[in-house]
């Protein structure tokens, strides 16, 4: 069973119906419990990094995810779920995060347009198995105001361009993370949401 989380930030519907163009074996859960059923996890989310965190230890998510991940289950993180992974942020002042990947996520700086919307390239400069038949350069659908300084570059699976580099892929095991939404970025994006049901099922 895939587990889509549901911590309250946003709508998750439109990851559920991706993966359900390649299995039917896929549920939404509000209950931390049922990591105890679930081969894979995804952690989608739009929304504040503090809520998130907020909702996440409210309903107990946080020490079974920490320990899902570590024992190398299949994980998933979107957007927000991207960002939680990492060690704090300094959205609406400084909260701790995840703590998964060694890193702060901050926010866009300068003359930049914000939030950072709409289809970018990314380049891959990792390897990941929830990849194959990705090209590097390829264009992905990104909405966000933050992002990660990656401090562990030894996670480090994708980069793009918006004035500076960053980091929005990040990877190892069986965990993949990406900054921008693959469930809407069409057939390209679709194929990271198939390699990982692929690999889970």
């Amino acid at each position: 069973m895939i587990t889509v989380i549901d911590y309250g930030m946003g709508n998750l519907r439109s990851v559920v119906k991706a993966v359900e163009k390649y299995t039917d074996q896929v549920q939404v859960s509000s209950d931390p419990t049922s990591i105890q059923k679930s081969k894979a996890l995804i952690m989608p989310g739009d929304g504040a990094f503090a809520q998130a965190m907020e909702n996440l230890s409210k309903q107990g998510w946080i020490d079974p995810l920490k320990k899902f991940i570590s024992e190398k289950g299949f994980f998933l993180g979107i957007c927000l779920g991207f960002q939680l992974l990492f060690s704090n942020s300094e959205e609406f002042g400084q909260t701790k995060g995840l703590n998964i990947i060694p890193g702060q996520v901050i926010k866009f700086k300068g003359d930049l347009k914000v939030p950072h919307m709409g289809w970018n390239q990314v380049n891959l400069v990792g390897e990941s198995k929830f990849l194959k038949q990705i090209p590097s350069e390829s264009y992905f659908y990104f909405i966000h105001s933050y992002y990660p300084q990656l401090e562990d570059l030894s996670w480090a699976v994708g980069l793009t361009n918006y004035k500076d580099n960053f980091y929005c892929v990040v990877g190892k095991d069986n965990l993949i993370a990406t900054q921008f939404h693959p469930e809407k970025s069409h057939n390209i994006g679709l194929k990271i949401i198939e390699n990982f049901v692929e690999a889970v099922c």
